[in-house]
């Protein structure tokens, strides 16, 4: 019997880890869902990663919520936006939910300009950079439910 349970719980641990790993992932790590706290249907989601050093974290946080995410608010077909950090590449990862391609894709480049400058602005004085962007973009992709 004491054989049985030690055999058994060399298989099951890992396995049980293993779920325990995967089951830890948001949904929008994986893929594209449905908000279901407004219940939208994602149709695309934008993938950003821009390079965010360890110690700048706060400050790239803080230029976000005093530019993109107001700016993301009041946008046609916009659905919500997670923001992640990976502390091995240094880098930020933003997936940003869309309910239509068209929706996403329609926004003026001039609107999406401005902020973009309101953001960098933002950064600069947080950071103390006194010109270019803090947290350039180092990778810009799109991705479809499944």
């Amino acid at each position: 019997m004491h054989h049985l349970r030690f055999v058994l719980l060399r298989v099951i641990a890992p396995c049980l880890a293993l779920v325990l790993l995967l089951g830890g992932l948001s949904e929008t790590e994986v893929r594209a869902e449905s908000d279901p706290t407004r219940g939208d249907v994602v149709a695309v989601v934008e993938h950003l990663r821009l390079q965010v050093p360890r110690e700048s974290r706060d400050q790239w946080m803080a230029a976000e919520r005093g530019s993109w995410e107001p700016w993301l608010n009041q946008q046609p077909g916009f659905l919500g936006r997670d923001l992640f950090w990976d502390p091995a590449t240094e880098e930020g990862t933003l997936l940003i939910r869309w309910s239509s391609r068209k929706a996403w894709k329609s926004i003026p480049m001039a609107e999406v300009e401005t902020v973009q400058e309101r953001f960098e602005t933002l950064a600069r004085e947080a950071t103390g950079q006194r010109q270019g962007n803090p947290f350039p973009l180092v990778f810009e992709g799109e991705l479809l439910p499944q």
